[in-house]
């Protein structure tokens, strides 16, 4: 029996440090306690560096139990989307918490740099920290608090919707996650019902998530010219101290994936299309087996699927796998695809015990094991920075954030044999070395097509449509037949949630693939060198900018063609395809 996480409880896990400001029964449910503990640092004394030192620690200490707390809120909704007191509960904290305790964020953020200007012997540790608070408090508007918590409230909306999206399928009520495994069929009849039954069940919810999104792009664009950005592109860029790169960076990267990463694409699935003896492929061939071999299935079970992973991370490192081992001892991982449960992957860090939780909706496919490796990694990366006092500092920015995952992935790909027979092992590997390039065309897809929502805030949905199709076939969505498939192709956007949830968090995952496949060719070379890499790159957390990061893991900062060619080439050459 898979086990039950929800709701989450913290109790017999010990914080990772006694509190030494934040009262032990405070409720965290309460408005009023939450800002009278603000208050108390916005009229403290601030006339020493020790007693600087003493607000910067207090301070993170009530973002980290605030943090913590908002976090379960968030694991407990995702985790049953049809638990009304969950949904209640996290609703509260978005209506009622968050917007309350925003103005009080920025007076705290104005008292500090007031204060550390008159320490400058506090050093410049604080520098990258400095830079991201005064960055806040030039964003900060007073009226874009309700804004900001509309936006909220449609991504919870958005959750609820996707996580009823059930099918009756095969004589039961299926998840998406567990409708995916049909596409993994050899059975084409089977894969083409299958896909159509899904893509019909998406969109019964068309006109709704259209509807969502729009009011989402309307209440954005109002945050970002409220603070002076003729679009929500150029205020998020600010917004996600993106210090290191611009948009046209970001242009780049799609350049460099049109010329380098499509025509291999091409020939994969060129390769593809020939080895199952097809004219053209259709949307339900993508997935399948090619030679027409029944699916990988790695586990059955929910036990079978931690203790393999266990295994491959005590393979790449020991430390590693008690790290995971300690994660599953205290209940911490949720894995498995369930009715009411949100789409997705994510790990999530629990702030004040400094230990992170995994969620993730498993149904037994080999495209699970990358997905649990990958959150791993983003684990093995908070408890590197654990030891961090800032809270702020125990963050790495997003884009290498995901070189912790996905150089994760690539460390472990040579122990599949964990889960399979050599032969099975090296199929597996293959799939995940070509996944890697159908991804990196699908970020420059998203990625692309969020650049143009957002600079034209005045465009129809049909316009949205024409422009989706344009820049999906610029990005290998042409090599796919799509002829009698209703709508499916003009909507197929809508199942990337970070465009409802997260915008402009896509790229990041292009650029840190091209971090996890320097780390790769590194681990081909020296394996022991790669992973000493890793570590130290992980152990900086969000201390130091983005090219410190990557220059500490080994790796350039770069993420045009000049960077993508050679790690191209790379792939092309494991994968036969030079």
């Amino acid at each position: 029996m898979p086990k039950t996480i929800t709701p989450l409880n913290l109790d017999n896990i010990k914080p990772y440090q006694p509190r030494a400001f934040v009262p032990d029964d405070i409720d965290l449910n309460d408005v009023k306690s939450i800002c009278a503990m603000m208050q108390i640092l916005i009229d403290c004394t601030i006339d020493s560096p020790e007693t600087l030192e003493k607000f910067i620690l207090n301070r993170s200490e009530l973002e980290a139990v605030f943090n913590q707390h908002s976090s379960m809120l968030y694991i407990r909704m995702t985790c049953q989307t049809d638990n009304q007191e969950h949904a209640d509960a996290y609703q509260f904290y978005t209506e009622k918490i968050s917007p309350a305790t925003k103005p009080l964020a920025n007076k705290l953020n104005k008292k500090y740099l007031d204060a550390i200007k008159s320490y400058p012997q506090c050093g410049n540790r604080y520098d990258l920290y400095n830079l991201a608070i005064q960055t806040d408090i030039e964003l900060f508007r007073e009226e874009n608090i309700p804004l900001q918590t509309e936006v909220s409230l449609l991504s919870q909306e958005y959750q609820k919707l996707c996580g009823a999206m059930n099918v009756d399928f095969d004589g039961e009520e299926r998840t998406m996650p567990e409708m995916g495994k049909y596409l993994l069929k050899p059975d084409r009849s089977l894969r083409e019902l299958a896909w159509r039954a899904t893509s019909e069940r998406r969109l019964q919810e068309k006109d709704n998530l259209e509807t969502i999104y729009d009011k989402m792009l309307q209440l954005r664009h109002k945050i970002a010219t409220n603070c002076g950005f003729d679009n929500f592109r150029d205020y998020m860029f600010k917004a996600m101290h993106r210090f290191d790169y611009t948009p046209e960076h970001c242009y780049a990267f799609h350049d460099g994936i049109q010329n380098v990463i499509i025509p291999l694409l091409e020939k994969i699935l060129t390769k593809r299309k020939g080895n199952m003896g097809l004219d053209t492929l259709k949307p339900w061939d993508g997935s399948c087996d090619p030679f027409n071999r029944e699916p990988l299935e790695p586990f059955e079970t929910e036990e079978e699927f931690i203790s393999g992973v266990t295994h491959i991370f005590r393979k790449i490192d020991p430390k590693l796998a008690d790290q995971f081992d300690k994660m599953n001892d205290l209940n911490l991982l949720d894995l498995m695809s369930r009715k009411g449960k949100a789409p997705g992957g994510y790990q999530s860090g629990l702030e004040e015990i400094r230990v992170p939780f995994i969620f993730m909706n498993a149904v037994g496919v080999d495209d699970n094991l990358r997905v649990l490796i990958h959150e791993g990694g983003h684990a093995f990366h908070s408890f590197a920075a654990a030891d961090e006092p800032l809270v702020d500092y125990r963050h790495a920015p997003i884009e290498f954030c995901e070189v912790a995952s996905m150089g994760m992935e690539l460390l472990a790909i040579d122990h599949y044999t964990e889960f399979y027979e050599a032969d099975e092992a090296q199929r597996s590997k293959e799939d995940s070395l070509e996944s890697i390039i159908t991804v990196l065309a699908w970020i420059a897809t998203i990625d692309c097509f969020q650049h143009w929502v957002y600079e034209n805030p005045t465009h129809t949905p049909q316009e949205r449509k024409v422009k989706w199709l344009e820049i999906h076939n610029k990005f290998g969505g042409q090599f796919t037949d799509w002829d009698n498939t209703g709508e499916s192709h003009n909507y197929a956007w809508h199942r990337q949630l970070h465009l409802f949830e997260c915008p402009f968090y896509y790229i990041e995952y292009g650029i840190a693939q091209l971090g996890a496949l320097g780390l790769w060719v590194q681990a081909k070379g020296d394996k022991t060198n790669a992973l000493k890499n890793y570590h130290n790159g992980l152990s900086l957390g969000g201390s130091k900018r983005l090219p410190e990061l990557f220059e500490a893991t080994g790796l350039p900062f770069d993420f045009s063609q000049k960077t993508i060619e050679p790690l191209a080439q790379a792939l092309a050459d494991e994968l036969g395809l030079s």
